[in-house]
This record gives structure tokens, C-alpha cells and sequence, in this order.
């Protein structure tokens, strides 16, 4: 059970996570390097669990999606058509002191209401303790003592830029230190070919969509599927991040779960509904607590020109609520700019009627990586047992790395043979683990801490009456059970 363990940071997360081999910063042993992460043997494993997850509920069960896997490097042309050249930009601003980088949406200020010339504190608001300490930073600034209600919180963006010069960087030391913002394209340009010019650039995709989009008429072409219908990919995507934080949130290299929802001009609003409910109870189904969990629609200034409606699911995270997933109305916009730049015709047509009409899209897109995050960060608990710290990962049983874990009680006495035998018995219906080092109740604590859901152990009694100890992770309870009834127990225990 969860209990009502509430997590004030993400440190024991991230500690946890290097701890059992489930994240490792990259390039570790160079020093790593910024919002890049590699992930470790349990890692992959959780990884590879939460997109089968998503394929399974998004693909496998469903008779009106089918899925592709495009290119991570396609014709620059898609980019121009889909907008991101032109129009895929954050604000920047360099610091001239401490040389560090920010996205100018992203920093905060403080400042006091209706007075010049007052210095005013930046910093990135991550939900934590960043605006205590830019309270603390602005008292030192400050002179006069400002009633409380008089200081306000704004975005950089909105600071006009006659006024920069009495902005303290977030990691200044002096005001005037900020430049103007610029304009920065968030994708990654490479060369295709050995000669470096215009003509041979291209782009590390900066999402899984515009691979779909392309890829239409192919799909109708080669299946039977029948409108309304969906295309789903997983895979990576690279955005040239200026602001990277909070761990595996914000990465430049990470993996997207996308599908385009393709239906007739009328029925977009009836699917929109369908699929933002369809997607917040997928991580409810998979273990995630409602009460951290919210559909947030977007106000009129932060949709699409083309969206005629996009929400959020939003998980509160340590430091607040964040986007997880986005669930849009795309109306008609892609496949008609890539009919327009293409020059083919990108539309559906009705065999029986003969009219053709150009569909309009449902789109929810998920980042892998943040998933991931949301699922470690809702399982990872402390509690007390007898009197001892125990950490535990609640992971729901189809996302656990190891599904069981077979311990000999003892190193002798027949113990390690029995103990093999059923490992290799249960392995190959479940991923599972083998450990005889140190005694029983620190291998109980090694796989708490991996998430692992039913521990199984061969003791003394085993090689009386053919049982094993199971024991249940998160009720702690343990009962003798028959060698024969193993994988139907753990069949009935997980679900599957």
C-alpha cells in the first residue's frame, strides 16, 4: 500500500535510480554531459515495460490503430512543411557573468510593484526553494524595506527591455549582466553526405509526428484500416534544449509514444473528449494516484493557430505540476501542408460515396522519458517495518523491471540447487532474478528497492513438503505455497 508518504524533492528518486542501476548520468566518467542519461540494467528494463504498456493499450488491443516506425532523419522539406523551421524557436538570453544559458519563459523575476530603477531578482521557478532564495537575494538588493504585498512574481518575457538593466541573472552576483532575448531553433542540424553546405543539411526529428503524417497514404495503401482510424510510432526525437532540468523530464535526446488519430471533419470534438479520458485512465490503470493526476485544457493564447482545442495531463511532481502528455486538436493543418508541399494528395476516400475529404487529427503524444519519471516517482516510498527504514518501489506488476525474485535461504544443503531450479522454472514465463548473497532480509530490501513485486524462497520446509515461501512486497505477507502452484499464483498476484 502507498500510505500517505508524500516526496519534498526529487534527490531520493535520483539517488534511488543510480543506486539500482535504473538511470546513470551520461558520459559519467568524462563528467557527464548536460540533460543526456543513459539508462541501466533495471532502467531498460522499466523502459522497455512502460512503451509495451502503451502499445498494448494503444496498438495490440485495439482494432482501429495500426503503428510504424519512420526515420529519425527525413527530407528538410518535412520540417519546412510542418513549421518547425520557421517557427520551432524559444526565447534566450546569455548571462555575461556567469556564462550559463536560460530560456527567457522559463525565469522568473521578482521585483517591487510600481517602483523604477529597484533591483529585480531572476530565477528558474522549479517548484522548490529557487523564490525563497531569490526572496533572500532580494532583501540583500533591495534597499528599503517593502511590504511583502508589494513585491510580485513575473516572467522575464514580460520585463520590458529598458528595464534589463536592473535584472540580477539567477546566478549573478551583479544586475545588467542578462542579454536581450533572442530567438533560438530548437532542432539539431546534421549533414547528410561527405560535403557540408545548404543543400546536404537536415535534422535530427524534433518529434515522431511529422513520420506519421508522411506516411499516409502508405498506410492506407497497404492495410484495411477504415476511418476513423490511428497511427501510432515510438521512438526518439532531439530538441537542442536551452533550459534542461529536473532529471529525465527535460532531455535533449528522448523518446516519444505518439499516434494521430485521423476521423471525419465533425467528429474531431466527440474523439477529443474520448481520448483525453482514454489516456488519463491508462496511468491510472498502470498504478498512478488520481489525486496527483489532472486534465488541463489550454487557455485560448497557448493553442496551435491550427488547435482547436489541446489539453495536458499534468502529474504533481515534487517540484509541481507538469505537463505529461498532450491530447490535441490538430484539425486538417499537417496533412494539408504536406499535400501542399509534396504536391500529392494526402486525403481519405470514401469507397461507397466516391467524395474524398482531407480527415482531421486526435493527437496524443507522450514522452517515454517523463512516463517513466511520473511511474518512479509515484511508487518510490519510505516507510517503517519493526522498527527499520525500508525503501520501497510500488511499481504496478507490468511495469516492474523483475517480476520475482528466488533467494536460497541458505548457500549449502541443497538450498542454491532448488533455488536454481525454480528461478530457471519461473523465468520463462517471467523476468526474474536470482540472489544468495547476505542474508534474507537485506536480498528482501535489495528488491523492494527495484520495484520487484513477489520474492520467492527455498528454505528447510521445501525439501519437506515441496512448498517456498512467497512473500508480497507491498503487504509484506508471507505464506508457504506448492513448488507445482508457483506460476499460477503469481499469475493470480499480478494479473497476467
Amino acid at each position: 500500500m502507498k500510505g500517505n508518504f508524500e516526496l519534498s524533492s526529487l534527490e531520493s528518486v535520483v539517488s534511488l535510480a543510480k543506486r539500482r542501476g535504473f538511470v546513470f548520468p551520461s558520459s559519467e566518467i568524462y563528467g557527464g554531459i548536460g540533460a543526456c542519461y543513459d539508462y541501466g540494467p533495471l532502467g531498460v528494463e522499466l523502459k522497455r515495460n512502460v512503451k509495451d504498456a502503451w502499445w498494448r493499450s494503444m496498438v495490440t488491443l485495439r482494432d482501429d490503430v495500426v503503428g510504424i516506425d519512420a526515420s529519425i532523419i527525413m527530407h528538410p522539406k518535412v520540417w519546412h512543411a510542418s513549421g518547425h523551421v520557421g517557427n520551432f524557436n524559444d526565447p534566450m538570453v546569455d548571462c555575461k557573468e556567469s556564462n550559463n544559458r536560460y530560456r527567457a519563459d522559463h525565469v522568473s523575476v521578482l521585483r517591487v510593484e510600481g517602483v523604477e530603477g529597484c533591483p529585480m531578482i531572476a530565477f528558474i521557478d522549479d517548484g522548490g526553494k529557487a523564490r525563497e532564495k531569490a526572496e533572500k537575494r532580494f532583501s540583500k538588493f533591495a534597499s528599503g524595506n517593502f511590504p511583502s504585498d508589494h513585491i510580485e512574481t513575473v516572467l522575464l518575457t514580460d520585463i520590458p527591455l529598458s528595464e534589463f538593466g536592473s535584472v540580477v541573472g539567477p546566478d549573478a552576483s551583479k544586475p545588467g549582466t542578462l542579454t536581450e532575448p533572442r530567438m533560438f531553433n530548437l532542432m539539431f542540424e546534421t549533414y547528410l553526405g561527405p560535403i557540408q553546405s545548404e543543400e546536404s543539411k537536415v535534422y535530427l526529428r524534433p518529434e515522431t509526428a511529422q513520420g506519421i503524417f508522411v506516411n499516409f497514404n502508405n498506410v492506407i495503401d497497404t492495410t484495411r484500416v477504415k476511418i476513423p482510424f490511428g497511427i501510432a510510432q515510438q521512438g526518439k526525437s532531439f530538441r537542442n534544449e536551452v533550459t534542461t532540468r529536473h532529471f529525465t523530464f527535460r532531455m535533449c535526446e528522448f523518446e516519444q509514444m505518439e499516434m494521430e488519430f485521423f476521423c471525419k471533419p465533425g467528429t474531431d470534438a466527440q474523439w477529443y473528449e474520448y481520448w483525453k479520458n482514454a489516456r488519463l485512465q491508462w496511468f491510472i490503470d498502470l498504478g498512478a494516484d488520481p489525486e496527483k493526476l489532472r486534465i488541463r485544457p489550454h487557455d485560448p493564447d497557448e493553442l496551435s493557430h491550427y488547435s482547436t482545442g489541446t489539453s495536458d495531463i499534468e502529474y504533481r511532481f515534487p517540484f509541481g505540476w507538469s505537463e505529461l502528455e498532450g491530447i490535441a486538436c490538430r484539425t486538417n493543418y499537417d496533412l494539408k501542408q504536406h499535400a501542399e508541399h509534396s504536391g500529392k494528395k494526402l486525403e481519405w476516400k470514401d469507397q461507397t460515396s466516391g467524395a474524398s475529404f482531407t480527415p482531421h487529427v486526435i493527437e496524443p503524444a507522450l514522452g517515454t522519458d517523463r512516463a517513466m519519471l511520473t511511474f518512479l516517482v509515484d511508487a518510490y516510498r519510505e516507510e517503517e517495518v519493526d522498527g527499520n527504514q525500508r525503501v520501497v518501489l510500488g511499481l504496478h506488476p507490468r511495469l516492474a523491471p523483475t517480476k520475482v525474485a528466488v533467494f536460497p535461504l541458505l548457500r549449502k544443503d541443497g538450498h542454491p540447487e532448488k533455488a536454481q531450479e525454480i528461478y530457471r522454472r519461473v523465468r520463462e514465463v517471467y523476468p526474474a532474478a536470482y540472489d544468495e548473497a547476505g542474508n534474507i532480509g537485506r536480498r528482501y530490501r535489495r528488491q523492494d528497492e527495484a520495484g520487484t513485486p513477489a520474492c520467492l524462497t527455498v528454505d528447510h520446509q521445501t525439501f519437506e513438503d515441496d512448498t517456498v515461501t512467497l512473500r508480497d512486497r507491498d503487504s509484506l505477507e508471507q505464506r508457504r505455497i506448492k513448488v507445482d502452484a508457483i506460476l499460477g499464483e503469481l499469475r493470480e498476484q499480478f494479473g497476467f
